[in-house]
């Protein structure tokens, strides 16, 4: 039941979503049409103004023009681009796979890393790990992450030559990734830590030790299942980190992902790419959300 009535909010909140940045992005101070004829090099006429507006449906009601346009959109027509003229569907998909191979690798890589150090963190309170983490989620916050983007590139790319970050190969991606995982593995690390002492407290765990399980036994087998639960109610909020780091490595980097076709099509005040964007970034909360909440379901069965 509670799986229904997660689709039904998700369903809405996705419906919310499209409606109130359908609105936003049509009120923008900018006409899409003037925007098309000049860079398309059309001739300004009534008539060509006329046509445009009526083949983009320019001339209805904001409703009728946005259940026009969720239609469309559901069916897998996302209309063209003002600015390339191309369907935007086209460029999304030809996009899509380096902005989604960079944020899941990084969200992947951060999960990785961030439970052995959470774990011997909180195994040796005030430790190396301990105070590693800790440096960590203070220096993530601090310094951003462009700056270390381009501090890192001059020393690995340019000083060390350990890597080629504009290559057209794998290596393109290695720092990008990194730097994506880096400010998630900070801060779920310090969750999956603040659980694991929160068990350490517990009566339970002194009566594992009693038994004779040394403290990193214990902490593992009583404390790791309720760690990790809320190490992915943590991922739920930094996927919507990731979308920013990921769009910041993509600009950085030169990387073609949807980001960097977005930023391009800001300011061409492109609606159509706008609200396929925004659409695309909707889904993809709602993809890891869902896969959290399924992989928390297994690990609590009292939320089926």
């Amino acid at each position: 039941m509670n799986l229904v009535r997660f689709g039904i909010r998700s369903l809405t909140g996705l419906f919310a979503v499209s409606l109130a940045s359908f609105a936003i992005i049509t009120m923008m101070p900018a006409d899409p049409v003037s925007i098309a004829i000049r860079v398309w090099n059309l001739p300004a006429t009534d008539e060509t103004v006329a046509a445009l507006r009526v083949q983009w449906g320019l001339d209805q009601p904001l409703l009728p023009r946005y259940f026009r346009w969720l239609a469309n959109f559901v069916t897998g027509d996302w209309g063209r681009s003002f600015r390339t003229g191309e369907s935007v569907i086209a460029e999304f998909v030809e996009r899509l796979p380096v902005s989604l191979s960079l944020g899941m690798a990084g969200l992947a890589l951060a999960i990785v890393l961030a439970i052995p150090l959470g774990f011997f963190a909180a195994a040796y309170p005030r430790g190396l790990a301990d105070r590693f983490s800790r440096a960590l989620s203070v220096f993530v916050q601090a310094v951003p992450g462009f700056w270390l983007g381009l501090v890192l590139h001059w020393v690995l790319g340019v000083q060390l030559r350990w890597i080629r970050p504009f290559a057209n190969d794998w290596t393109a991606i290695v720092l990008p990734v990194l730097l994506v995982a880096l400010h998630s593995v900070a801060v779920l690390a310090r969750v999956y830590r603040r659980d694991l002492t929160e068990t350490a407290a517990q009566p339970h765990f002194r009566t594992a030790l009693a038994k004779g399980l040394s403290e990193r036994q214990a902490l593992w087998r009583h404390g790791h299942r309720g760690a990790i639960y809320a190490l992915l109610a943590a991922v739920r909020s930094e996927a919507g980190w990731v979308i920013g780091s990921t769009a910041t490595m993509e600009i950085l980097f030169g990387l073609p992902g949807i980001s960097q076709f977005l930023v391009q099509s800001i300011a061409a005040r492109d609606q159509m790419v706008l609200q396929a964007y925004v659409m695309v970034i909707a889904v993809w909360m709602l993809i890891v959300n869902g896969g959290a909440y399924l992989a928390m379901r297994l690990l609590d069965p009292r939320l089926a």
